[in-house]
C-alpha cells in the first residue's frame, strides 16, 4: 500500500501504483490537513471576504464579487467551463498517473477541497477506472 501525503510519493511509488496496480490511500495527517484548509474556504465564503477565485470570478472578472448564495453555482461554471477538450486521449496510463499525481497534490492542504474529492480520486485509482483526457483542451497547462 502507497500512502500518499501530498510530500514524499516517490517515482518508485508512482511506478508501483501505475504498473505493479498497489492500492494507494491517504494519510491521516493530510487529510487533516485538508479539513482545516476547507474550514478555511468556509469561512472565507461565510464572512463574505474577497478572495480571487472563491469569492470573485476569474480572469477580467476578477473584481466582480460572488456573493455567499452564488458560490457554487460559480465553482460548478468553472468545472464546465474546463469540461471539454477535443483530439487524441492520452493512454490509460497517463490518465491515471494524472488522478493519483493530483490526489497528492491536493493532499498537501492548500486547495481548500472537500476531503471527498481525494477520496473518489484515490477510488479511482484503486478501481482501475480513469477518465478518458483529450489531448486538447480549454487550459493551456493552469492548474495540471
Amino acid at each position: 500500500m502507497v500512502t500518499l501525503n501530498g510530500q514524499t510519493l516517490t517515482f518508485s511509488e508512482v511506478r508501483r501504483v501505475l504498473f505493479d496496480q498497489e492500492r494507494v490511500s491517504s494519510s491521516d495527517e493530510s487529510i487533516r490537513k485538508v479539513v482545516a484548509s476547507r474550514k478555511a474556504v468556509e469561512k472565507i465564503v461565510e464572512e463574505e471576504k474577497v478572495v480571487y477565485g472563491i469569492t470573485t470570478g476569474f480572469g477580467k472578472f476578477s473584481d466582480v464579487y460572488i456573493g455567499k448564495e452564488d458560490v457554487e453555482a460559480l465553482q460548478l461554471n468553472l468545472i464546465r467551463s474546463h469540461a471539454c477538450g477535443m483530439g487524441e486521449p492520452f493512454p490509460e496510463i497517463v490518465s491515471r498517473a494524472m488522478l493519483l499525481l493530483r490526489a497528492n497534490a491536493l493532499l498537501k492542504g492548500f486547495s481548500g477541497v472537500r476531503p471527498v474529492v481525494i477520496e473518489r480520486l484515490l477510488d479511482l485509482v484503486n478501481a482501475k477506472i480513469h477518465p478518458v483526457i483529450p489531448q486538447q483542451g480549454p487550459l493551456v497547462r493552469v492548474g495540471i
